[in-house]
């Protein structure tokens, strides 16, 4: 992962933490989210334009993505 650096507002940068409180991720996790609506698709791998857009509430959900998905774990 590369580490960057960006200028917001005061009011973008609460907006954006409350955002990312109010969705139980990361401020980082939000902003590399909203960027990825901005970005254009890989068509190499078309799976990816739904990368990021399930959402189950739970911070734990990826290391538990079976139960998630199919609502039980093999």
């Amino acid at each position: 992962m590369i580490r960057t650096q960006i200028s917001l507002s005061e009011e973008e940068y609460e907006a954006a933490k409350q955002e990312a409180r109010r969705r139980g991720i990361s401020f980082a996790e939000l902003l590399r989210r909203s960027l990825r609506t901005m970005l254009p698709v890989d068509e190499k791998k078309p799976w990816m334009r739904f990368a990021g857009m399930v959402e189950s509430g739970d911070p734990s959900s990826s290391q538990r993505i079976d139960e998630v998905v199919y609502g039980h774990k093999d």
